[in-house]
């Protein structure tokens, strides 16, 4: 296991009106939970196996008996505040804790591999950062080796601008940048047409 290497997921408790809510205005509330349900299933059934020190980060409250075993994932709160705020708190417990890579990565990206996130932790050995960008101009994965504040402030989080403004900010700080492969979140009902091989 590589202890100092530390894998974040970023998970909501699935709760029946709370979860994939853009989603829901469509196929409704019910429906959108089952495939939260689904995502969350894929999402661990491509970590646990990872070689990484892995923290799942509930949204709500922790779940000492869900998918995520307490035997292959440490479990934390996200701090509350914005999706930055969020982030930048489980960087900063992680780099606290002597993590010399940290990655962060959300629930609702059905294209991830283990070998996408594989290579993500291989890319900062000899880069600043990693970046996994989203066909909605947002990230699915978010790495780097030092804490870098600046990536967590004055975005408009959930917006196509999301992923620009932060290699912006990364360039103007001179740090160098891994682009994964370009994936897509599942947010919206066209994003579930396209995956109902990976969601059945």
């Amino acid at each position: 296991m590589y202890q100092h290497e530390v894998l974040i997921i970023f998970t909501k408790n699935p709760t029946l009106g709370k979860v994939k809510t853009r989603l829901a205005k469509t196929i409704g509330a019910e429906k959108a939970l089952e495939v939260y349900h689904q995502l969350l299933q894929l999402t661990q059934k491509k970590t646990v196996d990872l070689p990484y020190s892995i923290i799942v980060y509930y949204d709500n409250f922790i779940d000492e008996n869900d998918l995520w075993l307490n035997s292959s994932y440490a479990k934390k709160l996200q701090k509350k505040g914005d999706l930055g705020e969020k982030m930048q708190d489980a960087f900063e417990n992680a780099f606290h804790n002597k993590a010399t890579k940290v990655v962060i990565i959300g629930s609702d990206c059905p294209e991830i591999t283990p070998e996408i996130l594989t290579e993500a932790f291989d890319s900062l050995d000899k880069y600043d950062t990693v970046i996994g960008p989203a066909n909605d101009g947002g990230y699915y994965l978010l790495g780097m080796k030092e804490l870098i504040t600046n990536v967590f402030k004055d975005k408009n989080w959930s917006t196509a601008t999301v992923k620009n403004d932060t290699v912006n900010d990364l360039k103007n700080l001179d740090k160098t940048i891994y682009l994964l492969p370009e994936l897509t979140d599942i947010d919206t009902e066209e994003d579930l047409q396209n995956f109902k091989n990976i969601l059945s």
